[in-house]
């Protein structure tokens, strides 16, 4: 509420996603923010908010791009999102009581999506049990040449988080969490990870492939695919309707408190 007050949106009106899917943000429309301070100390605050917060994480991660020159629909971008936590105040993650200690991953990757840097946004979410514990929205390094491109380079990103859990749970006493089971909904990228001959068209990302494969190898992951309606990590990479939106938050497990 402190942080609504302080930006004046303490009295508006909801809405029901941070970001409108209609409406595209660029990097060169719209007149310049008068306070690029203001924004950025926004977007700043909202960044806080992510690590309780997954469903802002997109919204947020998409809202840094535009620090450097913010104009007027990017602050406006940034103000809905307020708009949307004043409806949504206390939705959060909801830790369960179970002694389950699997873990499980989705992995996915809008290729291209942004439109001053063709770079794609690589997103993944990971449960230990039935609790979300970990993830992320981030845009690709580099520009990939392909969806699948796009989408193995942010299966290599979610092995690398998988790898260091696994470590994690292991100094903690707790054993047998491999092999992890890791979805994507990307046909083409599960084959380059299982299939040992390489091709002219994957040399140039033959690093992360070999990366990925040795930790399927080695037993870490298996590797499954998932249809993108059941995509639970779309949350991390696009903005979504409504009805999308939080229909992926329930099998998240973000919802308001019981009581």
């Amino acid at each position: 509420m402190t942080l609504l007050q302080e930006f004046g949106c303490a009295d508006t009106s909801g809405v029901i996603t941070p970001l409108d899917c209609s409406h595209k943000l660029h990097h060169d429309e719209g007149d310049l923010y008068s306070d690029p301070t203001h924004y950025r100390k926004l977007v700043g605050k909202l960044n806080f908010l992510t690590h309780t917060r997954p469903d802002i994480a997109f919204a947020v991660q998409h809202l840094s791009q535009f620090m450097q020159t913010p104009r007027v629909p990017h602050f406006q971008a940034a103000i809905r999102v307020l708009r949307y936590l004043h409806s949504q105040p206390t939705l959060g993650i909801l830790l369960h009581r179970d002694s389950l200690f699997s873990l499980l991953a989705y992995c996915d990757a809008d290729w291209a999506s942004c439109s001053h840097t063709r770079r794609s946004v690589t997103g993944y979410v990971v449960f230990l049990g039935q609790t979300l514990i970990s993830w992320k929205s981030k845009k690709q390094a580099t520009v990939s040449l392909s969806s699948t491109e796009a989408e193995y380079r942010s299966m290599r990103r979610l092995v690398t988080e998988l790898a260091w859990l696994s470590r994690l749970l292991h100094e903690l006493t707790v054993d047998d969490v491999t092999p992890i089971p890791l979805k994507c909904d990307n046909q083409a990228a599960i084959y380059i990870a299982k299939n040992p001959v390489f091709h002219d068209w994957t040399k140039h990302i033959e690093l992360e492939c070999h990366f990925v494969r040795h930790k399927l190898m080695e037993g870490l992951i298996s590797l499954a695919h998932v249809s993108t309606k059941q995509q639970l990590a779309d949350l991390m990479t696009k903005p979504l309707t409504g009805v999308q939106h939080h229909s992926i938050l329930g099998k998240l497990g973000v919802s308001r408190p019981l009581i």
